[in-house]
């Protein structure tokens, strides 16, 4: 998702009824981080951003898909306090060779990302190879999306070949609902690679720990088992969002009526 600057909307009245950070998701504008500020929120969205991507507050996203809106993802939001709880430093020893996110191009990264997704996967990318590169990894590799990734991810390396990989940005606001937050944790399906998603996310709290970042957070889909690697790996539940389509045909631009923070 490529990030823009933070925004609220108004209702009729002039007064604020929702906040969001402004982006890009599946080709379309995005409301991400959606919080509602008071009463009309709901009406507003529909009013003013038809055929956006809003993703946020669970209860919103609920009364939105009652008004006709196509849902995307339903997700839960983690987090591990780094200050509280900080990660030993031997989880920073993968025994495998490890190189940052940056070193090996786009196209060698999406062969182990992709086929992490596979058929019936709960966060499965239905968009084309092409697009998948394109238009959603190579733009995070490069920082397009939210930046520039933190050196606490990385990529494992076997063999000569990206099988597993961890990347961390930066979300807005602060933690445990934004900061430091795990963008991507992915490995080959391969059995032969079982466990390294968890390796790399290991390392990745600890290096977090060492650089003297507060927390760590990511969001998981529901019906994703791997919440229960995350849960292991001492990450607590914060909170749930949907993410959908708002009925209507978007824009080219930024919805009327919105206005900087």
């Amino acid at each position: 998702m490529n990030r823009g600057g933070a925004q609220t909307i108004n209702d009729d009245t002039g007064r604020p009824v929702l906040s969001f950070v402004e982006g890009t998701r599946a080709g379309r504008p995005c409301a991400d981080l959606a919080t509602v500020l008071g009463p009309g929120a709901e009406e507003a969205v529909l009013r003013r951003l038809p055929g956006w991507v809003v993703a946020g507050d669970e209860d919103l996203g609920r009364r939105l898909l009652a008004a006709g809106a196509r849902p995307l993802r339903h997700a839960h939001s983690y987090s591990r306090d780094l200050r509280a709880e900080p990660a030993p430093a031997w989880w920073a020893e993968t025994g495998y060779g490890v190189v940052a996110c940056d070193a090996v191009p786009p196209a060698e990264v999406f062969p182990a990302w992709r086929a992490a997704y596979a058929s019936g996967h709960p966060d499965r990318r239905d968009t084309g190879d092409a697009e998948a590169l394109n238009g959603e990894l190579a733009p995070l590799l490069s920082g397009r999306s939210y930046g520039p990734l933190l050196p606490c991810g990385g990529l494992l390396l076997r063999h000569d070949r990206v099988v597993a990989g961890v990347m961390v940005g930066t979300l807005s606001g602060e933690p445990p609902y934004g900061g430091p937050w795990v963008m991507e944790v992915f490995r080959d399906p391969d059995p032969r690679y079982a466990g390294l998603g968890a390796v790399m996310l290991r390392r990745a709290l600890a290096l977090a720990t060492m650089h003297g970042l507060p927390s760590l957070g990511l969001a998981v889909t529901d019906g994703n088992p791997a919440r229960r690697v995350y849960e292991r790996l001492g990450f607590r539940p914060t909170g749930s969002w949907l993410t959908v389509i708002v009925p209507g045909e978007a824009p080219d631009q930024a919805a009327p009526g919105s206005s900087h923070t």
